[in-house]
Formats: C-alpha cells, sequence, structure tokens
C-alpha cells in the first residue's frame, strides 16, 4: 500500500517541550484486564498480547498487556496495593467496569534526552509523580500536564528494554 501521509521529520528535542519527544504508546487503565483484553480482541482487532506482570517498587501488584498496530504500542494495565495509585487513581470509583485512558508514552532515546525531558517538566512546573528505574531493563516516568487530563510516560530502555518491545506481538 502506497503511503498516504506524507509525515515531517521528526526531532525528538523534549528540551523543547514535553510532547516533543518520540511518541509510540497509548495506554488505558482497568479495573477488569481480562474484560479490557477481550474487548480489545473481540471489538478493535487485536488478537495477541504480550503480559508484563510483578511487584511494585512500594509492594503492590501490575500486570501490563502490550500489543503492537503499525507504528503505535497499546497498552492495558490494571494495578493493586501499595503504589497502584498512579495506575488506578483515574479510574471512576464505585462499581462496575471501568476502561479509561491513562498516558501517552514516549521514548526517550539517551541521557541527555532524559535529562533534558526532567529539567524542562522542571521548568514547566509540571509534576513528576512517578520515577522509575528498573537496572538493566528501563527506567520510566510520568509527567502530569493537568491540562491535558491524562499522563505523560516517558521510557529509556536499556537493551533488555528494546527486547522486550520487540517481544510485544505486532498487527
Amino acid at each position: 500500500m502506497p503511503q498516504l501521509l506524507t509525515r515531517p521529520p521528526v526531532a525528538h528535542d523534549p528540551a523543547a517541550g514535553v510532547l516533543m519527544a518520540e511518541h509510540f504508546q497509548v495506554a488505558y487503565a482497568t479495573n477488569d484486564i481480562d474484560r479490557a483484553c477481550a474487548i480489545f480482541t473481540e471489538q478493535l482487532g487485536i488478537r495477541e498480547f504480550r503480559s508484563l506482570e510483578g511487584e511494585l517498587p512500594a509492594g503492590g501488584h501490575i500486570r501490563i498487556e502490550l500489543a503492537w498496530v503499525g507504528t503505535v504500542m497499546y497498552e492495558l494495565m490494571i494495578a493493586s496495593g501499595p503504589g497502584s495509585q498512579i495506575t488506578m487513581s483515574r479510574l471512576p470509583q464505585g462499581g462496575g467496569f471501568a476502561l479509561k485512558h491513562h498516558h501517552l508514552g514516549y521514548l526517550i532515546h539517551d541521557q541527555a534526552q532524559w535529562d533534558a525531558l526532567l529539567a524542562e517538566a522542571e521548568r514547566k512546573g509540571f509534576a513528576v509523580p512517578h520515577l522509575n528505574d528498573t537496572p538493566g531493563f528501563i527506567r520510566s516516568c510520568f509527567v502530569d500536564v493537568p491540562v491535558l487530563g491524562h499522563y505523560l510516560e516517558y521510557l529509556f530502555p536499556e537493551p533488555a528494554g528494546m527486547a522486550f518491545f520487540d517481544s510485544v506481538p505486532r498487527h
């Protein structure tokens, strides 16, 4: 299929603004990840996910399901227990199934971009309510830009993190 859009070249420079990194991911939080996966499979066409599950640094638990569709990675996530607030706090409270846009994900290419991103968030007065480093795998943070109504997540993977992203099913 011929290319339909001519896209401008990307200049990844988070020092120029928090949206100036490489956007690659759209993420949703849910209170029932199996049901969310079923919706994405039965109604939205994603046939297969790659799971990532484990303990949160504060002691809670997180489960993430990932799938590539073209150049966009979709992420579904659920968390519970200590440290789950960043994932679950923006879901509606009360009974019933919930699925809500949580963040856009951006790839950070090197230490200079990581440092520039954190400096720009501080300069603009944006909160960084979550900062994590899993040595040998990935560094990540959430930046809260309140006017957007969702977080911006930045991922700075090491080779093992990039290998994991490569293992995510492609559609």
